[in-house]
């Protein structure tokens, strides 16, 4: 099955893709990692004003009403240009405060469609929970309760500041955060295909002009091949993430976001490594750029679940006519 988009959802894509070619987001995740988040919150009205946020928030609250492949068209954009901040998390967040109902959806979901609130799930720790207006704390079979943040936690990427969290008072039922975390999982692998396509794109271009023994490099077999695989991988996972967008809403839904994030994740990763193969050295140095989107490939190759997860996940769904026996329990527990 072909998966294609149609004129409007391409001119979205296309417009958010301008909007941040025209910022100097690796700036801005260096400004993020140093504890500056303005710049980065620039970046974030700016996806607000091009309706992101809006796409996760139903219209009684301002927004556009849950639109899944507007959704991860965004995600990916966003994924491409490395854009630091919570932005699944938000969009997620807006999944389960509308599942919530009451009073959390009536206060929160109109700040969400304007870009005006900040939001961070921890499953078990939350991204950039310091700089989020609020923290949910969701897990399995119960309730979500709001956090505070507690200490950070080391790691790779300086636009994903992970933070340990004491959770506090309940939201709601437990039933509203299976819905949101593999909302969570989809945008997660959406993004990492905008983040393998940025990579294999700046190889591709790096491979072209640097030169060895007299030739590009882009000329040696060796090269092609790794850069081809690549691409073969991004291309293939892509179809999954949108299948799994348009079975929002229906029972597959579950299955077709861990068959798309484990797809993602493996294709993204496999961009990394071909990335710092063609670079070499200068791909692991921190004052050039494309060492923020490798990084970056590494720390979501876990995030929301890692490839080994989901597909055991996916197992378990096969294997259910045949056994009356559910899904394993929900993987995904590392962030």
């Amino acid at each position: 099955m072909k998966f294609v988009l149609d004129a409007e959802q391409r001119l979205f894509g296309e417009t958010l893709h301008k909007l941040l070619a025209e910022a100097d987001t690796p700036a801005a995740i260096r400004a993020w990692g140093a504890g500056d988040a303005a710049p980065g919150r620039a970046l974030w009205r700016a996806a607000a004003e091009a309706g992101v946020f809006a796409l996760a928030v139903p219209e009684a609250h301002g927004g556009a009403g849950v639109l899944p492949v507007e959704l991860v068209t965004a995600a990916y954009e966003l994924g491409r240009h490395a854009v630091p901040g919570p932005f699944v998390e938000t969009l997620a967040a807006a999944v389960l405060l509308d599942g919530l109902g009451g009073e959390p959806a009536a206060r929160w979901l109109p700040r969400v469609a304007a870009g005006e609130a900040v939001i961070s799930l921890a499953r078990p720790y939350a991204l950039d929970a310091d700089v989020a207006d609020l923290v949910v704390a969701v897990a399995d079979d119960a309730p979500p309760r709001t956090a505070r943040p507690a200490a950070m936690r080391p790691g790779i990427d300086p636009a994903r500041r992970m933070f340990e969290v004491v959770p506090e008072a309940p939201l709601g039922q437990a039933a509203a955060t299976a819905r949101a975390v593999d909302v969570a999982a989809l945008l997660c692998a959406s993004q990492q295909l905008g983040v393998g396509r940025a990579l294999l794109e700046v190889s591709v271009e790096y491979a072209r002009t640097r030169r060895q023994f007299g030739r590009a490099i882009g000329e040696f077999q060796a090269v092609k091949h790794r850069l081809a695989d690549a691409l073969v991988g991004l291309e293939f996972a892509r179809p999954l993430v949108h299948g799994a967008a348009l079975s929002y809403g229906t029972p597959d839904f579950p299955r077709d976001v861990s068959a798309a994030k484990a797809a993602a994740a493996e294709a993204s990763y496999a961009a990394a490594k071909a990335a710092l193969q063609v670079h070499g050295a200068i791909g692991y140095t921190d004052e050039y750029a494309p060492s923020l989107w490798i990084r970056k490939a590494r720390a979501l190759y876990a995030a929301w679940g890692t490839p080994a997860e989901h597909r055991a996940r996916v197992m378990g769904f096969l294997c259910r006519p045949e056994t009356g026996e559910g899904p394993p329990g929900r993987s995904g527990r590392r962030r």
